[in-house]
């Protein structure tokens, strides 16, 4: 088969890019310090809006030089912007009190507008147990049941009813989650990294973003092929439950545009770092450094990075069966990055290759 020919079968089964998204971690380095991180942080999300993406998304992470707590965060950007939407991903629900998380984002959705989509996960970090407390349940089966609770409390569904005196409120008062966003369960996700978390997405009645390490693939199955059998998973499953056609679904993915031969020496040595390193890979100065560097717990996969020239990226982008399969792409910002950096990133991807994934700016 021919290179033309194989792009044209590979465009054929490749899904309009309806939304262009970034990731990103919020980072700060120990020397500017969190504030000027968080600042920057704003800054990104007004650029990116300026440039027509869709979608920014910040991942959350405890105890780091990272962003480890969204909601705030989403509130002070939805004052610097208008109509980007402003997502979490992940919330880890192990480590959420459901009621408290649901009331937050309640508010936050209100103040933004309604722009608020949060993407939750039931994965765990055994190393936070500690701080968090411990559970009789093991920490996966404990964090579904927290997500239940909250996918509740967003809902307004009756969370008690005073059955006595003495309890704060009249006898017979039914307790429900306020200020209630109405529309936000409509955009609640699940973070998923299996084919099983899909399906868990689906019964639920909830959005799916894929994100950028898996489990549960088969031997030699290529992260992009495991992806897309996640993403049909779920699809399928949620016309079997629901009668209905699934929501979109956005996937994560490190896209670097080398407009530059500059650029694309850079953005090589970050793939070869992150196929070395693994998670480890790009980290702010002063940020934790995992204990097993360049290795992931056994049953895992890191994805791919997709770099060089634009003809190049959007070459295997399209050939790529997860970004294929997906209707949202999601940029992951490398977490080293500063502000210039990313906004570098951003720019390039939405001027040289999205519009070949058949993306319009937002206007």
């Amino acid at each position: 088969m021919t290179l033309a020919l194989q792009q044209t079968v590979a465009a054929a089964h490749f899904r309009p890019k309806t939304r262009l998204g970034f990731n990103t971690r919020v980072s700060f380095n120990d020397m500017d310090g969190p504030a000027k991180g968080l600042r920057d942080g704003i800054l990104l999300y007004q650029a990116a809006e300026a440039f027509g993406y869709q979608s920014g998304w910040s991942y959350q992470r405890h105890f780091d030089n990272y962003l480890s707590s969204p909601l705030p965060f989403f509130a002070a950007v939805g004052q610097h912007t208008s109509r980007i939407t402003l997502g979490s991903a992940v919330i880890p629900m192990r480590y959420q009190d459901p009621i408290l998380l649901a009331e937050a984002a309640g508010t936050t959705d209100l103040l933004v507008d309604g722009r608020l989509e949060l993407a939750i996960s039931t994965g765990e970090n055994a190393a936070f147990d500690a701080v968090f407390g411990a559970v009789d349940t093991d920490s996966r089966t404990e964090a579904r049941r927290r997500q239940a609770r909250f996918l509740s409390a967003v809902a307004g569904d009756v969370l008690h009813t005073v059955d006595g005196p003495g309890q704060g409120a009249p006898e017979g008062t039914q307790l429900r989650v306020t200020p209630h966003s109405p529309t936000l369960r409509n955009r609640i996700r699940q973070g998923v990294a299996s084919v099983a978390s899909a399906i868990q997405a689906a019964e639920l009645g909830i959005g799916l973003i894929t994100g950028t390490v898996q489990h549960g693939h088969a031997e030699g199955e290529s992260f992009g092929a495991y992806q897309a059998r996640i993403i049909e998973a779920y699809r399928s499953a949620w016309r079997r439950i629901w009668q209905t056609e699934p929501p979109a679904v956005a996937v994560a993915a490190s896209i670097l545009v080398g407009t530059t031969a500059k650029l694309r020496e850079k953005y090589a040595a970050y793939d070869l770092e992150r196929r070395t390193l693994g998670i480890a890979a790009s980290r702010p100065k002063g940020a934790l450094a995992p204990v097993a560097q360049g290795q992931l717990p056994a049953g895992r996969q890191i994805s791919p990075v997709f770099q060089g020239t634009p003809d190049e990226v959007t070459e295997a982008v399209l050939a790529d069966p997860g970004l294929a399969a997906a209707d949202e792409l999601v940029l992951f910002l490398p977490p080293a990055h500063g502000l210039e950096e990313n906004l570098r990133v951003l720019r390039d991807l939405a001027e040289t290759v999205a519009p070949h994934l058949g993306w319009a700016p937002a206007t």
